[in-house]
């Protein structure tokens, strides 16, 4: 994946009198914490030199912030490169990937390379998908890009639709569930529904039904850890394959939950971005067998 290594700011007429900090700050969008990181590593320029950062700027100066990590990952990344994966969206600064079903995000023990952060070498994940569930996960590729996103993602910027099959015959149209989600005390990574717990909300909307199962096209307000499968859990309708929260395996050997699209505006350019990720081959072939439904219908 190409890079660019430095960004570059023109300082316009109504900039004149702020300092170079006040301008990577407010200008290039870079937090404390990463405008420290580029003081030490000497990421900074003005005029294609390092300035003192209480230095005044003036129209036509151009400030400069490497934008490009130096010390990109080895050994284990470079030895997993040559997993195949579906790229949906990629640029100079973010990637969206297809996740398919049985690979980490990230490793969470030694040994663990069979994860999105090797195959591809020197990213940072914006977002997470429990290992089982497919779809679209969004990357940075510096770490200056992984800030804006991740400012982006908790300012509630960035949308997430996700299809899945929930057992039973969900009654509603379409609802919300807003109960908050914690830790469960007797499973080290479990979570449940718990009033001590943090603000979860969960849109749905009912896309077909048989006698056994619902298939839903859901739309996250927060993104808590398992909150889709602990909340279909909650109103009495787990998701298929999910035996962890007490769904029928159905034919499935894992939660059916599919991560179908990611939106968002580009916290660069404010360009619309829409990356959608196909349905992977098991809800596909259930969908077709349990609902009679064509793949051209939006799931």
């Amino acid at each position: 994946m190409s890079q660019r290594q430095w960004m570059e700011y023109n300082v316009a007429e109504e900039d004149a009198g702020k300092t170079v900090e006040q301008i990577v700050r407010e200008k290039m969008g870079v937090s404390g914490r990463m405008l420290q990181r580029l003081t030490r590593s000497k990421g900074i320029q003005l005029n294609r030199k390092p300035p003192f950062l209480k230095r005044q700027v003036k129209p036509g100066d151009r400030v400069s912030i490497r934008i490009a990590d130096q010390t990109p990952q080895t050994g284990q990344a470079a030895e997993a490169i040559h997993i195949p994966l579906e790229i949906l969206y990629e640029d100079d600064h973010l990637v969206v990937v297809n996740k398919p079903a049985g690979m980490l995000v990230h490793p969470v023990g030694p040994g663990e390379t069979n994860t999105l952060v090797h195959a591809l070498t020197g990213v940072h994940p914006v977002h997470r998908l429990d290992k089982h569930t497919t779809g679209a996960v969004l990357l940075a590729k510096s770490s200056y890009g992984h800030q804006l996103a991740d400012r982006l993602l908790r300012e509630g910027g960035i949308h997430r639709e996700y299809t899945a099959v929930v057992c039973g015959k969900l009654e509603r149209e379409r609802g919300t569930i807003d109960a908050p989600i914690g830790r469960d005390p007797r499973h080290p990574t479990k979570r449940q529904v718990s009033e001590r717990g943090d603000t979860a909300i969960t849109h749905f909307e009912v896309v077909a039904r048989s006698e056994r199962s619902s298939l839903v096209r859901i739309r996250l307000e927060t993104g808590r850890t398992h909150q889709i499968r602990v909340h279909f859990q909650h109103i009495g309708h787990p998701l298929a394959g999910d035996t962890m929260y007490g769904g029928r395996k159905m034919g499935f050997s894992r939660q059916a939950l599919h991560a179908r699209m990611l939106s968002f505006a580009h916290p660069l350019n404010g360009q619309p971005i829409v990356a959608e990720a196909p349905l992977p081959d098991d809800m596909k072939r259930f969908i077709r067998d349990e609902y009679k439904l064509d793949d051209e219908k939006p799931l």
